[in-house]
């Protein structure tokens, strides 16, 4: 691994790595959690430091993964978490990141998410999220699954515009962001981290993408995650709790893609030409 992973920056000046780890269905099976807080150790020396989690995976299971695998070394990684929709009233928000640094075993999480859009008010969470930022619980706050009407509609409540990322589904068989939230937000300089990158795997077995990481003697895996952090202001938080795959997905950074393997892959999965609903999984 010869490049170091390229860096992006939040409003704030702050920069991240493009390539994190993500742990979406980690901590649902004891047996597993040793070897996935492991994996997740193994990510932070290779350099992908943001870790991405929430409360809702594997109900706070996740978290406690994180904990283990950041303990002693918690200066090393930059944490997101994310609160959700039932809980994200002005108070129910101080109380999920309070049980989310309770599970983390941190006094601060440096970008907490609302996971979605609930029945609460924008404004009163953006006033928790206020809240706990000026208490130094929380770094910076964002969203996540937001569109460009929601995204819109934020940036109009008081202090909206202090918000610092949107995670969203976006792969390369998913790039319905393309047509304009993605240009907005790059537009904007609000970072958009891309969750579910290799479409829950789906993609590895594509035949033009399986061509293209023969000729780059690389992987599927790679290719794809190439495809997305190719884009400026795009940060991918691919999940594995298998170590080879963590070095793998590092080495992402590795493959260039050329113009003619762009050009085969708009083929294959064709950009959008109008205005599509978010999708979500």
């Amino acid at each position: 691994m010869q490049n170091a992973i390229p860096t992006t920056a939040f409003p704030s000046g702050k920069t991240v790595p493009v390539l994190g780890q993500g742990t979406w269905h980690m901590g649902e099976r004891k047996t597993s959690a040793s070897e996935e807080a492991k994996c997740l150790r193994h990510g932070l020396d290779l350099g992908m430091t943001l870790i991405d989690t929430a409360e809702m995976y594997a109900d706070g299971g996740a978290e406690r993964i994180v904990a283990e695998a950041i303990r002693g070394r918690r200066d090393d990684a930059f944490l997101v978490s994310k609160v959700l929709p039932s809980n994200a009233s002005r108070d129910g928000t101080v109380k999920a990141c309070e049980a989310s640094l309770k599970r983390l075993g941190t006094d601060h999480i440096d970008l907490y998410l609302l996971h979605w859009r609930g029945r609460y008010r924008l404004a009163e969470t953006v006033e928790a999220f206020e809240t706990l930022r000026q208490a130094g619980k929380i770094g910076a706050w964002g969203v996540s699954n937001f569109d460009t009407d929601d995204m819109e509609e934020l940036l109009g409540v008081p202090d909206g515009g202090n918000v610092a990322a949107n995670q969203v589904l976006y792969n390369l068989a998913r790039r319905g962001i393309e047509y304009d939230l993605l240009k907005d937000s790059q537009m904007r300089g609000i970072p958009v981290m891309a969750y579910s990158p290799l479409d829950e795997g789906r993609l590895l077995r594509h035949p033009d993408l399986i061509h293209i990481a023969k000729a780059h003697q690389a992987t599927v895996a790679q290719v794809a995650l190439a495809f997305l952090i190719r884009n400026p202001g795009v940060i991918v938080i691919p999940k594995t709790g298998m170590p080879e795959r963590v070095r793998e997905n590092r080495a992402a950074v590795e493959v260039h893609l050329t113009d003619d393997d762009l050009a085969i892959l708009d083929r294959a999965f064709p950009p959008p030409g109008r205005k599509m609903p978010l999708e979500m999984i």
